[in-house]
């Protein structure tokens, strides 16, 4: 569920910068749009973080977990859908991520 609402989230934020932020779509247009995509965002995450926090899982676990899944969304999605190139910071953002991931769950390791 958090892979699907990320991959919402990361559409409402940043697909209107496809072709440049001056594509010539007036800015409370673009945000209206933007607006009714992260609803469809909103409608998936929300209930995720309630099961994830019924299955006994901390808001800092939920948060940390969301910013990887966050990052593994992101990264394609710049090359893909932005045309941006693959850099090697998004590999070390991401090992920065995993050090959080391990100091926000050692305590269950």
């Amino acid at each position: 569920m958090m892979v699907c609402g990320n991959v919402f989230m990361t559409t409402a934020w940043y697909w209107h910068l496809r072709r440049g932020a001056t594509d010539g779509k007036p800015l409370p247009l673009i945000v209206l749009m933007s607006w009714g995509i992260a609803l469809l965002e909103y409608s998936i995450m929300v209930p995720a973080n309630r099961l994830g926090a019924s299955a006994g899982l901390s808001v800092a676990q939920l948060k940390v977990a969301q910013e990887v899944v966050t990052l593994l969304v992101f990264a394609p999605f710049a090359v893909f859908v932005l045309g941006e190139r693959l850099r090697l910071d998004y590999l070390w953002a991401f090992l920065c991520l995993v050090g959080a991931v391990y100091f926000v769950n050692r305590q269950n390791f």
